[in-house]
């Protein structure tokens, strides 16, 4: 049986790497798929991972559709054994029915990869309903590290090293601080609290030995 699979965890948790390497072991089977994408990193029409790895894609807008895209491809003497589904978090609710409905009607297996929440701790959309929809969720086990040494778990928009709270849902960033706006993964405490390692650097000072001199 076909299965609609959501491979989930936070930025840097190496979710673009699996995609591709599913992408490859599909291929190396013998089975033909299609590698999607949506507002990647790079601004292409590419599946980018942070190790280096990139791979052409197929880009998803608001106006595409899965299931006439398939069907079209089908119809025309293509094969379509598998569908690869990065960036899955940005797409719209309806693309993700449309996905279960290729799962369900076409028996075609679809590997879906994002994240959960915003940088306001908000479901996205198209997680929530994968979430609701999906056969399995599988939490991804390459866990990344806030700047304090613990499991990172929340995302965090920055603005100059300033964590920031509001403002649209969507706005294309990376880890590595090369745009405006960038990101950061930490754990929960760290978020709650707005303590980016930028913060952190300027305000935090070790904490002193617990006796005196002499």
């Amino acid at each position: 049986m076909a299965e609609l699979i959501y491979f989930t965890g936070p930025m840097d948790c190496g979710k673009s790497t699996l995609a591709l390497q599913v992408a490859y072991t599909e291929t190396e089977a013998g089975r033909d798929g299609r590698l999607f994408t949506m507002l990647d990193r790079s601004g292409g029409a590419t599946i980018t991972s942070r190790i280096g790895l990139t791979r052409p894609a197929l880009e998803v807008n608001e106006d595409f559709n899965f299931w006439s895209y398939v069907v079209s491809e089908l119809t025309s003497g293509r094969r379509v054994d598998f569908l690869v589904c990065d960036e899955a978090q940005f797409y719209g609710s309806e693309h993700i029915d449309q996905l279960a409905r290729i799962v369900d009607e076409l028996q075609i297996d679809v590997f879906c990869f994002g994240i959960l929440t915003d940088f306001r701790t908000e479901l996205f959309p198209a997680s929530r309903r994968l979430v609701e929809l999906c056969d399995r969720m599988e939490q991804l086990q390459v866990r990344p590290r806030c700047w304090c040494g613990e499991p990172a778990t929340h995302n965090a928009r920055t603005i100059g090293g300033v964590m920031v709270t509001e403002g649209t849902q969507v706005v294309v960033g990376d880890t590595d601080g090369s745009m405006e706006v960038a990101y950061q993964v930490l754990c929960r405490r760290h978020h709650r609290r707005k303590v980016t390692k930028e913060v952190a650097a300027v305000t935090l000072s070790p904490d002193p030995l617990p006796f005196g001199e002499g």
